[in-house]
């Protein structure tokens, strides 16, 4: 039991936004002054204590609730926990827990609307003080003065001031009130503040800077006596603000023709005087506003800029908007909800559409109050104006809204604007930037322009194969925020929208132009995919490289060609057989129209295409594709050329698939011999023949050929791939297979637990060999019994098969049958026939009926029979089984043996006397 002392419960808790800080203290003044006691967290919340438990303590030490309301305070994310508590205690109001105060115009919904709140606004000092004490008069007040507690409490000698306005305000936009979040950013801004006199609030035009920046003033209006506003894009501009700056503040020389007396005079004053605030507004050009800029440290300068290198002056950026907070300010400014309502309070439908709108939009304030304009005025609805935006794109980008009261233009004339200051500064970075737009918006690799300088026109080629001219073209294309540059990743960002504009001002030739430009340079950087070390850079431009071909229809080119072939050979690799497919069948085609027939790289792209179809179990289209592409290499290449014996091998691999190991022998014998001719013996191509070839010897039980052509094959892919490959993992799991056919479970635990290992880590969770890995430690686990192991595996493999491959696929066949193994193992036949029957109908359709495998789910579904005694079913499918592995396998294969057991068996079991 703690023994701890009871507290007597503080009469107020205060509860505001840091915005209204001023506003707070000074009702808490008042307060204590009139003989309250209460608890605020300017006064009582210490360095060095927890602010959790503060807060929770400040809910429970006190009787009342006040709070501080302001569009700062509905707006706060985490305001609202403060005044809840108070509000479940009294949802009727009855005991008057939570007493709202109004300090500026805004309107409470929700759970506050109905609360009755005294009124602060526009009312002296007198009488605020009056209203407030007026509005407690039922309250028991103590019946002595309370002393505040701690030494934050202020001296009765100096009290806090009432907030009033500041004695210039000279800031020429209303409060906007759609605007949403950002509360960091302001919060940035302030404590920037306590440390700086200026503060640059820097990012892309249409971001929001300068909406933030006119709500700091408004926000934090209080804390200053003087409150200036200045557009600073020009030397007339900066000038024009400072006579207003002295216009504002009546001196003496306000209407001194000599402006530059005028702005001496104002430096002069801002330089002596304490109190303000200063905001320049679109200062882009930074060494222009350093002119202007008074010395010393009294007052605060915020500037809103595109600069990306503010120098010694702090810089805050301002991003694009949240899916959160874009959506939610999408639909107050398209007032489908009201300025105060929370996100989480809206319709789920509306936020999943007005999130998918900001998506589309890349978090773009301006465009998102676009957007919203636009569905206000139409009127339109969220996904109507989806829709629309899909198809009409351009043309809403351009439109603006009739009763938008800023002058802030639209998206398109802004990014306009932009981009004509840089080709205005420098023709090589807004080449830069035409190339971008065909690109991937995020993680842009700048090797794209440095290795692939060559194919980008004379302009940006000239400047980007030389490294000190290269630094100045980056500067120039992200001197307005057009863009970015991550000097870290060495990668350029640009957003969406700008694209959009760049893209829609071109005509369809000058697109062509700058598409084939990206084709061209993208072929020039994209490595080998087959070549696993490649595949990290690979994927650095995988991005890029699709949405470049995605803009290229105009465009028929033999580059064009290659990056689809490559791109569908890594997604192929990668085990992403969908969206490999398109690519190498265009590829193809393309390849056909240049080229024509007869043309190395036509066979190439045929052999690609026939490998796409193999993994997919889709054989039929695979083998003319195959024997097309092995007949043209040796026409072209002759037979003494390694592309041939690739082509024998992937073909001789097919008929290994498809059971026609007759035929498939002599063609990987001749692939061996003819790499081990070309290559030598230490050769990866050596070793993937060596390891094919055992496959095929252990498909027909030859296990003593097997393998020590697996080991061969493992002991070379180690020692010139490294441990860290797939192929390496490949070949572990094929000499694993091995083992585990002839019983060696000891030696293939480990070979294949490595083997998921070693995939899981280089190819990732979602890959079809992982799951191939997952199959066959399964069936390990349950050729020893370990059913409790074997079954999460053969689950999440058939599982991974499905997504990746699809319903109609061998390896999907071949998981379900030795899932319904494992359940006919432990007893479970209900569970297990179907899944038999699915495998048995599956191979059947892909296989066709002559196929080991068509045989081997003959036998599996017999023998489930056997074991419920179903013998008459039982019997047809062992004999057909039976002869099937006679004719395709021969008498002495192991597959054969245990069919023909499983028949002696059954026969026995009919023939013999118990059985009826």
């Amino acid at each position: 039991m703690s023994n701890a002392e009871p507290v007597d419960p503080k009469n107020f808790f205060i509860s505001y936004n840091r915005a209204d800080r001023q506003w707070a203290e000074w009702v808490a003044w008042t307060l204590e002054a009139a003989g309250y006691s209460l608890i605020i967290q300017a006064w009582d919340f210490r360095p060095g204590g927890n602010f959790v438990l503060d807060m929770h303590r400040a809910a429970r030490e006190t009787e009342k609730t006040i709070a501080i309301l302001s569009h700062a305070y509905l707006n706060a994310e985490y305001t609202q926990p403060e005044w809840a508590a108070a509000f479940v205690d009294d949802p009727q109001g009855l005991q008057r827990k939570l007493i709202p105060i109004r300090v500026e115009e805004c309107t409470p919904e929700g759970l506050l609307k109905p609360i009755v709140y005294v009124d602060l606004v526009g009312r002296s000092e007198a009488e605020a003080q009056q209203d407030i004490l007026s509005a407690l008069k039922d309250r028991a007040k103590p019946a002595q003065k309370t002393i505040f507690p701690g030494d934050a409490k202020p001296a009765d000698s100096n009290p806090i001031a009432f907030p009033t306005e500041p004695n210039v305000w000279a800031v020429p936009h209303d409060r906007n009130p759609f605007f949403t979040g950002r509360d960091a950013v302001l919060q940035d801004i302030q404590e920037t503040f306590a440390k700086s006199r200026t503060a640059a609030l820097c990012g892309m035009r249409g971001v929001g800077k300068t909406q933030t920046a006119i709500e700091f003033a408004h926000r934090y209006r209080y804390d200053y006596g003087f409150v200036f506003w200045v557009r600073a894009e020009t030397r007339e501009e900066l000038i024009s603000g400072w006579v207003e700056i002295a216009s504002e503040l009546q001196l003496s020389i306000s209407r001194e023709p000599d402006h530059n007396v005028i702005v001496a005079t104002v430096r002069q004053w801002l330089a002596t005087h304490s109190d303000w605030l200063l905001i320049l507004d679109n200062a882009d050009d930074l060494k222009l506003v350093q002119e202007f800029l008074p010395k010393g440290n009294r007052g605060h300068i915020l500037l809103t800029s595109t600069a990306q290198a503010t120098g010694r002056m702090p810089q805050i950026e301002l991003n694009r908007m949240s899916l959160e907070e874009g959506a939610l300010f999408l639909l107050r400014r398209a007032k489908l909800v009201s300025e105060q309502v929370a996100f989480a309070e809206t319709d789920q439908g509306d936020r999943t559409l007005a999130e998918t709108i900001c998506r589309e939009m890349d978090g773009l304030p301006l465009a998102l109050d676009q957007a919203g304009a636009y569905i206000e005025e139409t009127p339109s609805s969220l996904d109507g104006y989806l829709e629309l935006y899909r198809d009409e794109k351009t043309a809403l980008l351009t439109d603006r809204g009739e009763l938008v009261v800023d002058d802030h233009p639209c998206v398109t004339v802004t990014f306009s604007l932009a981009f004509s200051r840089v080709e205005e500064r420098s023709l090589a970075a807004a080449d830069l930037i035409r190339v971008c737009a065909f690109l991937a918006p995020d993680a842009i690799p700048e090797e794209i322009f440095t290795a692939g300088a060559a194919e980008l026109g004379d302009r940006l080629s000239a400047s980007a194969s030389r490294r000190l001219e290269f630094d100045k073209v980056i500067k120039e294309a992200t001197r307005f925020s057009l863009m970015a540059y991550k000097p870290q990743t060495k990668t350029f960002n640009i957003h969406r929208l700008v694209q959009e504009v760049l893209k829609a001002e071109m005509d369809e030739a000058t697109q062509r132009v700058w598409v084939d430009r990206s084709i061209n340079t993208l072929a020039k950087v994209f490595p080998n995919p087959q070549e696993f070390e490649n595949w990290g850079r690979c994927d650095r431009f995988l991005n890029h490289i699709l949405m470049a071909l995605d803009a290229s229809d105009a465009v028929e080119s033999e580059n064009k060609a290659f990056l689809l072939n490559r791109t569908g050979v890594l997604l192929k690799e990668q085990g992403l057989y969908r969206e490999a497919e398109p690519l190498l069948v265009q590829a193809l085609d393309l390849r056909r129209g240049l080229l024509g027939e007869e043309h190395p790289d036509v066979a190439a792209s045929m052999n690609n295409l026939a490998g796409l179809y193999e993994s997919q179990g889709r054989y039929g289209e695979a083998e003319p594709l195959y024997v097309q592409a092995l007949d043209l290499r040796r026409g072209l290449l002759g037979e003494e050329h390694p592309d041939v014996a690739a082509s024998m091998n992937n073909l001789a691999g097919l008929y290994e698939s498809q059971g026609r190991y007759g035929e498939a022998e002599p063609l990987y014998v001749q692939a061996l011999d003819l790499n081990r001719g070309l290559l030598g013996e230490e050769h990866p191509d050596v070793a993937t023949s060596m390891n094919d070839l055992a496959v095929l010897y252990e498909s027909q039980g030859r296990y003593g050929e097997a393998e020590p052509l697996y080991v061969q094959a493992l002991d070379l892919y180690r020692r010139l791939l490294g441990e860290e490959h797939p192929y390496v993992a490949t070949s572990m799991n094929s000499l694993a297979v091995l083992y585990k056919s002839q019983g060696r479970y000891g030696e293939a635990e480990p070979l294949y637990v490595q083997a998921l290992d070693l995939r899981r880590g280089l190819l990732g969770e979602e890959h079809p060999d992982v799951a191939t890995s997952m199959n066959n430690l399964a069936g390990l686990y349950g050729s020893q019994g370990r059913y409790g192991e074997a079954e999460p595996l053969y689950v999440q493999a058939l599982d991974l098969y499905r997504g990746l491959l699809g319903e109609e696929h061998p390896d999907v066949a071949t998981s379900m049958n030795n899932l319904a193994g494992l359940y006919g193992s432990q007893g479970r036949y209900g569970e297990a026939e179907p899944l038999y029957v699915q495998a048995l109908d599956l191979r059947r359709g892909l296989l066709g009926e002559e196929h080991p495998a068509v045989a081997a789910s003959m036998n599996n579904l017999a023998v489930l029979y056997c074991y419920q005694h179903r013998f008459a079913e039982a019997e047809p499918l062992l004999i057909q089984a039976l002869e099937m592995c006679d004719r395709l396998l021969g008498a002495n294969h192991p597959d054969t043996i245990s069919t023909r057991q499983s028949l002696e068996y059954l026969r026995k079991v009919m023939n013999s006397d118990d059985h009826e």
